[in-house]
């Protein structure tokens, strides 16, 4: 029976080193018809916590989706920094989604979203320090255990830091992954957020991190803010195109690591599917660029 209702389950498939898009259902359709023409980005990212129901319209789409490019989850509800563990209930919801589509990747953030049964409407930052490593390793181990499967962390995008900080981050990312063997989700404009807000060097950042573990790659825009005093606040708001540092950025990793693939996110101000395609298709032009030098 069991054997019976997985047969025809998708398998899962690599993310190519292409350029993708995270998909919002107003660009299903132009999207599925781009790729009916043979154009349009190589694969696409969605929040699983959006198809977390029985069935539906969302369902049909995504699986017409699925049949057509490589799919990743990036999910936004784990809450994998809680104190008490991550979201054992939205787990099992996902381990289900991805029984039901086989996505290419699954990664999820180094940031925390609950507390205490209660859910808040953010991702927010944990201290840098030797307990809060030990923590994430046990539960990104108890997410990988129970998806049969390793997943991708997301660096975070951070307003402060902590007295109290023992690691610097790419410090705490390098040794999250080698001793919970996931790989690394690399935001861009993560790093020029908290370039803004806590200082760090991008390219120190991106020198010290461990290069092999990314297995996928994000742009965006992000807002600035001038507060009184003078202090300017940088918001990862994914509400604006990627900025020309970004791309900049994006440029000088892809010529470290290599080619790997690329997603150009927006979650506010989403515009036509035809402005989203042109960014994937800029990042596309620098991916080339990285193949032919590796070549």
């Amino acid at each position: 029976m069991t054997r019976h209702r997985h047969r025809d389950r998708p398998a899962p498939s690599p993310l190519p080193p292409r350029a993708g898009i995270g998909l919002k259902p107003q660009h299903f359709a132009p999207f599925l018809e781009a790729r009916e023409r043979g154009q349009g980005p190589g694969w696409i990212e969605v929040h699983p916590q959006n198809y977390m129901m029985a069935g539906g319209p969302s369902h049909r789409w995504l699986g017409a989706v699925r049949a057509a490019v490589p799919v990743s989850f990036h999910s936004v509800g784990l809450s994998i920094g809680d104190p008490d563990g991550c979201d054992r209930d939205e787990l099992e919801r996902l381990a289900a989604l991805c029984e039901r589509y086989a996505p290419a990747m699954v990664s999820d953030h180094l940031s925390w979203s609950s507390l205490g049964g209660e859910r808040l409407p953010d991702l927010l930052p944990l201290p840098m320090t030797a307990a809060s490593l030990a923590h994430f390793v046990t539960e990104v181990g108890r997410i990988q255990d129970r998806l049969a499967r390793p997943i991708l962390i997301e660096n975070p995008s951070r307003m402060v830091a902590f007295a109290e900080d023992s690691y610097d981050e790419a410090e705490f990312l390098a040794e999250l992954v080698r001793r919970s063997g996931c790989g690394l989700l690399v935001d861009v404009n993560n790093i020029l957020v908290a370039r803004t807000n806590v200082g760090i060097d991008p390219h120190a950042y991106l020198d010290a991190l461990p290069l092999e573990a990314i297995g996928e790659i994000h742009v965006a825009g992000h807002a600035l803010e001038r507060h009184p005093g003078g202090a300017l606040l940088a918001i990862d708001d994914h509400g604006s195109p990627v900025s020309e540092e970004c791309w900049a950025l994006l440029a000088a990793l892809l010529e470290r690591c290599g080619p790997r693939p690329v997603l150009v996110e927006r979650d506010n101000d989403v515009p036509a599917f035809a402005t989203l395609a042109a960014e994937a298709a800029r990042a596309e032009r620098l991916l080339e660029g990285a193949l032919s030098h590796a070549a």
